[in-house]
Parts: structure tokens; C-alpha cells; sequence
């Protein structure tokens, strides 16, 4: 029988209590003092894990501890410093870059924006909803593979048999769902448990809290 949203609004909220519990302190996994930190690890956290990003993070802020500093950085001593990331080189253009305008445009500081913060380069929506939620306490919903993943298997979004769904439509269906206070440690609980449970390859469904609801487990 087909759930009605009324039935899958329900249960949402039924699942994510449950995902409360399970993880009932969320934190961004990324090491960070200010907002400036938080963006160039962010920035940096594509196409690695944030364990990673944490290893090298703490000798860049040493040697630029803000957007000038960076902004007259050499690009091969920033290559050096997170070499361990891969993809060096485009990542060093892109935060060079973002230095560069934050510097100029900013006077070094943050935006507190959407708009602001994804028209700065390298920075895209996840990172911006990153940075929103997580230094400024602004409602901000990141959409990363793990969220992805996660709302696709629970059948949270009505695009959920697309294999690749659009960020953006996905945020915007999910938020619409819970309380903007929410949207900030929803993401990070749902981030923690596909990280736990919900594998890419081979979920954990035995052991998974949501498995008596979930139209995945099994």
C-alpha cells in the first residue's frame, strides 16, 4: 500500500526522534575556532574525509590564521601543507581565491549569507548551509553523499528511486518537513548515522535502530 505524506510525515518525525537519542550531542567533525576555519576546512573536506582534513588543518591556520595571511600565501607552501588531501592543486586555487575576496570584498570577514557566501569561489550550498549552521547558528540543512544516502533509504523524499537526485531539491523537501532550529543537527545525525549504519556498500540494517520502519532494512 502507497504511504501518504501525511503517513510519511509521521513517520519521519518517529525516526528522527529515534535518531535523537541515538545521537543526542551532534557536532560538526570538522576542527575549527572561527569561521574562517570552518570554511577552508570545509572547502577542503570535498572528496576526502574530515579525519583528514583535521590532520592538516591545524599547521595551515598556524602559518595563515586569516583570509590576508592566506590571501599572501604562496601557492606551492599551501600545496606543501595539504598535499595529504589530494586534489593539492585545485584545492590551493580555491582557497587562494576565497582568501583573495574575502580580503577584498569583506574585509577578511565571513559572510552571514547564502548568497554572499556561495558567490565567494569554491564555495558552493553544502558548504555555505556548513558554515551557516555551524558558526553562525543560522538554520542551514548540508546536503553531503551521507544525507543523501540516508533519506533516499528511509523514502524521507519523493525523488528517492532517482539514482542522483538533486541537492538542492532534496534540501528543500527535507526542510520543509522539520522546524528551522532542527535542520542544523538533522543534517549532522543523519551525516553520523550513515557513517555508523547506513554503509554506502552494505548498511548494517540488523543493528540499526530504524529497521522496524524503514521500507529499506532488509
Amino acid at each position: 500500500m502507497r504511504e501518504s505524506k501525511q503517513a510519511r510525515l509521521e513517520r519521519m518525525h518517529a525516526e528522527y526522534a529515534i535518531l535523537c537519542r541515538e545521537f543526542p550531542a551532534p557536532k560538526c567533525a570538522l576542527h575549527f575556532t572561527n569561521p574562517f576555519e570552518l570554511l577552508v576546512a570545509t572547502v577542503l573536506s570535498a572528496q576526502t574525509t574530515d579525519k583528514r582534513v583535521n590532520s592538516v588543518t591545524p599547521a595551515l591556520f598556524a602559518s595563515y590564521p586569516n583570509a590576508a595571511a592566506l590571501a599572501n600565501a604562496r601557492a606551492e607552501d599551501v600545496e606543501d601543507i595539504i598535499r595529504p588531501l589530494g586534489f593539492f592543486r585545485s584545492k590551493t586555487q580555491h582557497l587562494l581565491g576565497l582568501a583573495n575576496a574575502l580580503d577584498r570584498d569583506f574585509g577578511g570577514v565571513v559572510p552571514r549569507t547564502m548568497d554572499e557566501l556561495t558567490g565567494l569561489p569554491g564555495v558552493g550550498r553544502k558548504t555555505a548551509n556548513v558554515v551557516l549552521g555551524n558558526a553562525f547558528h543560522i538554520p542551514g540543512f548540508p546536503v553531503d553523499t551521507h544525507v543523501m544516502r540516508v533519506t533516499g533509504r528511509l523514502r524521507w523524499r519523493s525523488d528517492w528511486r532517482i539514482a542522483k537526485s538533486d541537492p538542492v531539491k532534496v534540501e528543500r523537501e527535507i526542510c520543509a518537513c522539520f522546524p528551522p532550529e532542527e535542520w542544523t543537527d538533522l543534517s549532522h545525525r543523519l551525516i553520523l548515522h550513515g557513517r555508523a549504519v547506513c554503509h554506502a556498500r552494505t548498511p548494517d540494517c540488523a543493528n540499526c535502530p530504524l529497521n522496524e520502519t524503514c521500507p529499506s532494512a532488509g
